[in-house]
């Protein structure tokens, strides 16, 4: 594990690198990897880094259903109202996505987006550019960081290496790929933006 004075700094806001990010033309990224890659907490981080920037994680959508919400409870392929409030959620991320893009700002949309769920998303973001950030730590660092305290059940190790599994077998030619098991946040965020506009769909 990286110590503290061998963490990569973020770029200062006043580098001729990091200004050259930030006067881009507003852009959308997408955050995936299994559960507890980091997803969030670098979406966030990385969506920090511009003048006006957005996070719109997935999970924030699933709480908004107060009641009967069904959250995926065992590995395998979700079926009946799991997978319609997955679908419906996705939607509305992207929906808001388009939405704040429209307004200007650069948003870094987060979810786990594997199998059929990366057609879906094309299908959402039809006619918007965007990239594709795919996080893959290693399973056993994966396993061991599950937070019990969050609203999805504590699955451990065969719920990632399931997800891993389906992630590398559909998402295989996707984005930037970035093994973050030994990265601080920082570290991966740097990672990214130094490599940003890589890769664009339509």
């Amino acid at each position: 594990m990286n110590t503290q004075n061998q963490q990569r700094a973020l770029p200062e806001p006043s580098s001729a690198r990091s200004r050259s990010l930030i006067d881009k033309e507003p852009a959308l990224i997408v955050v995936t990897g299994i559960m507890a890659a980091g997803k969030s907490t670098i979406a966030r981080l990385l969506a920090q880094q511009f003048a006006r920037g957005v996070h719109v994680p997935a999970d924030m959508l699933q709480h908004m259903i107060v009641s009967g919400g069904e959250w995926v409870k065992e590995p395998g392929e979700p079926g009946g109202e799991e997978a319609r409030q997955l679908r419906l959620r996705l939607k509305h991320m992207c929906l808001l996505g388009r939405s704040f893009l429209e307004a200007g700002f650069t948003v870094v949309l987060d979810d786990i987006i594997l199998g059929e769920r990366w057609q879906h998303l094309q299908a959402d973001l039809q006619g918007v550019p965007f990239s594709v950030v795919v996080l893959a730590p290693r399973v056993d660092v994966v396993a061991k960081l599950r937070d019990p305290g969050r609203a999805m059940p504590l699955v451990g190790e065969e719920w990632a290496k399931y997800l891993d599994h389906v992630l590398r077998t559909t998402m295989a030619e996707c984005g930037l790929w970035i093994d973050n098991s030994e990265q601080t946040p920082e570290e991966t965020v740097y990672q990214i933006l130094q490599s940003l506009w890589f890769e664009q769909h339509v």
